[in-house]
């Protein structure tokens, strides 16, 4: 009976391959928005500018590598976690829409605000540690509240459904190599870009976020409210 089931389920994942694109394209924008490899770079050369090259690798890796363990964390434990306390769906969807919204807010008007970029006093508290990979950099700006909500809404979307859930992984972890190779070449990418480029791009990013949030906000308010309409 155990592989009657495994063969059932692995046929199931089959059927699904055909959505594949579509799961690993929608992945791959909400994370890239909300991990923001380029983005974050400033902020890299700025809180690892008193480093030696070797240890500004050193600390590349290690936020990087602490970020995943978060957002794999919350990869397995969102859902389950959601259901003890009660929390639908749609509800999340909701929220986590609004948090998005509320983050791409911040990206288009350059506001620094706790969301995407340290609070002062947070700021304030890690200058007295000699290590910054794990705060504030792996959190929260990379793993920050809006890449652990795409998280866990993505898999909740595709509960059930364990390739694309797999596919979305995948795509998490590129995102994050990508993140790690923009720390490795900070320099040069904002030579390139230069600020303004930087700049220009988080804007554009956070406009593509807003639209991301205001669908899931209305697709949370349409399955919670069903005389919405389809």
């Amino acid at each position: 009976m155990p592989f009657i089931r495994a063969g059932f389920r692995f046929m199931t994942a089959i059927r699904y391959t055909g959505d594949m694109p579509e799961v690993a394209l929608t992945a791959f924008a909400n994370f890239l928005i909300t991990i923001d490899p380029v983005g974050v770079v400033p902020f890299f050369l700025a809180l690892t500018a008193g480093l030696a090259p070797a240890a500004r690798r050193r600390a590349a890796i290690k936020s990087v590598l602490t970020a995943a363990v978060i957002l794999l964390v919350f990869t397995f434990i969102g859902q389950p976690m959601l259901h003890y306390l009660g929390v639908t769906l749609p509800a999340f969807r909701i929220a986590g829409g609004a948090l998005l919204f509320l983050l791409a807010v911040d990206m288009v008007v350059a506001k620094e605000g706790g969301i995407r970029a340290p609070t002062p006093k947070e700021e304030e508290d890690a200058s007295h540690r000699p290590d910054v990979a794990v705060f504030p950099l792996a959190i929260p700006l990379i793993a920050g509240p809006g890449a652990i909500a795409s998280t866990i809404l993505l898999q909740a979307q595709n509960a059930g459904n364990m390739a694309a859930q797999a596919v979305t992984v995948a795509v998490m972890i590129g995102v994050l190599m990508l993140s790690a190779i923009s720390f490795f070449l900070a320099a040069p990418i904002v030579s390139l870009l230069g600020l303004t480029g930087v700049n220009v791009l988080t804007r554009v990013l956070g406009i593509i976020l807003a639209a991301i949030a205001v669908n899931n906000i209305v697709e949370g308010l349409r399955a919670s409210f069903p005389a919405l309409g389809a």
